[in-house]
């Protein structure tokens, strides 16, 4: 796993990124986390510069890797920040070993315990991209030759345009590499196939979260509507759920000052005041 750090005291804190995303995600929280944090930013399975294995994209086993980096560093806890698959696979892995994470914080994902809703029928189109993506040979030719489905994704789902080109191209260039537009693929042919059904018919709804968690989203989300989040309370502890009004997909970077004040405030640490 390609890892980005920075900061040299405080506890550990894990920011784990989403699709089509890499470490470089979290560069406008970065240094605000760092002057309270160890910052600590892997990049995920086949994305970003992190090597990419035929397969393995489940996301529990992207929860595993995260574990198997923390022991590796020595780190038997952490804060734990994760953005749309990213917080997908902090989810399951704060069901799996609590002990691990003091405090979580999820950005713009569906929690495990989603349900079929009569809303679903209206917000399908928002998520036709997978099927395109998770088609064989189809999905990963389409990464490889045209970078426009990248950056158009992340302008429709997102409410501001707050990205210059160099930046829309960071993402979508290592998506054009043929392992890593496979591993693209893989991501949502997984969830397609083996992840969704037995979510929807309650894989999860015997597990409680026990971490202290804030579900952080916004409010005009391209992908993920408010309704979706919501349905979570039998099945965790400690959880809440806030939305930014006139925020979409990207909160790390479309409001990274509501973000950094919101995880201190979860994580229980006062901001820098100078």
């Amino acid at each position: 796993m390609h890892v980005a750090r920075c900061g040299e005291s405080g506890p550990p804190l894990v920011l784990l990124h989403g699709w089509p995303q890499h470490w470089y995600a979290w560069r406008r929280v970065i240094k605000p986390f760092s002057e309270r944090f160890q910052v600590i930013c892997p990049d995920l399975r086949g994305l970003g510069w992190s090597e990419t294995p035929a397969d393995g994209y489940d996301k529990e086993s992207l929860a595993s890797d995260v574990l198997a980096l923390l022991d590796s560093m020595g780190l038997s806890r952490v804060f734990l920040a994760g953005h749309d698959w990213g917080a997908h696979a902090g989810f399951l892995l704060c069901l799996r070993e609590p002990e691990r994470v003091e405090r979580f914080v999820a950005l713009n994902d569906i929690h495990p315990w989603i349900r079929v809703a009569p809303q679903d029928l209206l917000n399908g189109w928002r998520l036709a991209y997978q099927g395109l993506l998770a088609a064989p040979g189809l999905g990963a030719w389409v990464l490889r030759r045209n970078a426009r489905l990248v950056l158009g994704l992340i302008s429709a789902w997102s409410a501001q345009d707050v990205w210059s080109p160099a930046e829309l191209n960071a993402f979508a260039e290592p998506l054009r590499e043929p392992d890593r537009a496979h591993a693209s693929a893989q991501y949502y042919r997984t969830f397609l196939l083996r992840e969704l059904g037995p979510m929807l018919a309650g894989q999860y709804r015997k597990s409680r979260l026990e971490v202290p968690t804030l579900l952080l989203s916004g409010e005009d989300d391209g992908v993920i509507r408010p309704y979706q989040l919501r349905g979570f309370e039998p099945y965790a502890a400690d959880m809440r759920l806030e939305l930014l009004p006139g925020v979409g997909h990207f909160t790390p970077e479309e409001a990274p000052e509501a973000v950094v004040e919101r995880c201190l405030e979860h994580f229980g640490v006062e901001a820098d005041p100078r």
